[in-house]
């Protein structure tokens, strides 16, 4: 049978960014490498003449939004394509408040069919609904007001009052907040994110979950410092299959929700990566609330981890399950002898810094 893969000639990096950091690109140039691998093709070299569109595997540094010249299903990308601005952000974990300005394609019916995965909040588009929809969170407890363009949670302030919302409103563009929108959602504490994903390439699904950890930088701030997934090889229900923790079992069947709302919902919508955040905490009155943060339809911070557990489930047709991580480290680090570096180097804007990502505890099938 032929792989519908089979026509490519080589994997393209799309960097759709006015400025790319130094490890940034490094790690994409090397995820470029795997995938070409993967697929059997070369990595595309600027200095080649150019094919057709059609021809090329893509690799996009974002979610690719509206119709693109080669991309027409997940077989043409490791990625995502969504028909509008705010659905590649995590606008779309939330509904409307009663009465709210939105933007072209904005349905409520997404937040409607996931709401069993949401956590209490509001996208809005406006100042004045974000205003609204902060009165309604706040008789509850605090309110997060959350950016959607920010990445690894930057930029995110927690309000007890109405009036602190103000001089943040006043630091937004009126004309981008039109376009992308803002989430207000409850503030929860003892908060444990984790994240479940799947990636489908060369023929192959895997699935998984895992957790993140945090690192300190070079100012001594805590960023996020990689990934330790439980990757399984096919599909979330051979991930179900797994003796799993209650609360594990639930975050898997919340982004399974997600995820079905989005392709019930989002025309146009086709994704070979697909990871979600899932928040497990307490909110102001002591419950326990589990629910979806947002979306990556991207390549991420994952992804290498991702595509080495892709590329171990090619080469070993028995294996079933691994563990893969990914490490983010401020310093120069004793390298473990199984990591496969991704970048190391004097990054221009995050100092010293070291990228790499491994594999361990292979599972087999009898």
């Amino acid at each position: 049978m032929a792989h519908p893969h089979e026509s490519k000639i080589a994997v393209v990096l799309l960097d759709t960014r006015e400025r790319t950091p130094d490890h940034e690109y490094a790690t994409h140039q090397k995820l470029a490498e795997i995938l070409a691998q993967l697929l059997g093709i070369s990595v595309f070299n600027p200095g080649q003449p150019a094919g057709q569109a059609n021809h090329y595997y893509y690799l996009p540094t974002e979610t690719l939004i509206g119709q693109q010249q080669g991309i027409r299903c997940e077989q043409d990308l490791f990625g995502g394509l969504v028909s509008h601005p705010y659905m590649a952000t995590k606008a779309i974990s939330h509904p409307l408040p009663a009465n709210a300005v939105f933007p072209p394609g904005w349905t409520d019916a997404f937040a409607q069919q996931a709401s069993g995965a949401l956590l209490r909040g509001y996208t809005v588009f406006s100042k004045d609904d974000a205003r609204r929809a902060a009165d309604l969170l706040l008789r509850s407890g605090p309110v997060r007001v959350k950016p959607v363009l920010a990445r690894a949670g930057r930029g995110q302030q927690v309000i007890d009052t109405l009036d602190a919302l103000d001089p943040l409103l006043a630091t937004l563009d009126d004309k981008a907040l039109g376009l992308w929108g803002l989430v207000l959602e409850e503030d929860l504490h003892e908060v444990e994110t984790f994240s479940v994903g799947q990636v489908r390439v060369a023929g192959l699904t895997c699935s998984y979950y895992g957790t993140q950890q945090l690192t300190k930088d070079h100012q001594g701030q805590q960023v996020y410092g990689g990934s330790d997934l439980m990757v399984v090889r096919g599909d979330y229900q051979a991930l179900l299959q797994r003796p799993l923790e209650d609360y594990l079992r639930l975050a898997i069947n919340q982004a399974m929700t997600y995820e079905q709302a989005a392709e019930r919902h989002f025309p146009g919508f086709i994704a070979s990566r697909r990871n979600y955040d899932i928040a497990r905490g307490l909110d102001a009155r002591g419950h326990l609330r589990s629910g979806v943060l947002e979306q990556s339809w991207r390549q991420g911070g994952a992804s290498s981890a991702e595509l080495l557990a892709v590329r171990a489930f090619a080469d070993d047709p028995t294996l079933q399950q691994v563990r893969a991580s990914t490490h983010e480290v401020f310093g120069t680090p004793e390298l473990p002898a199984d990591a496969t570096l991704f970048y190391e180097g004097d990054d221009s804007e995050l100092g010293q810094f070291c990228k790499f990502a491994r594999i361990r505890e292979h599972g087999h099938s009898e």
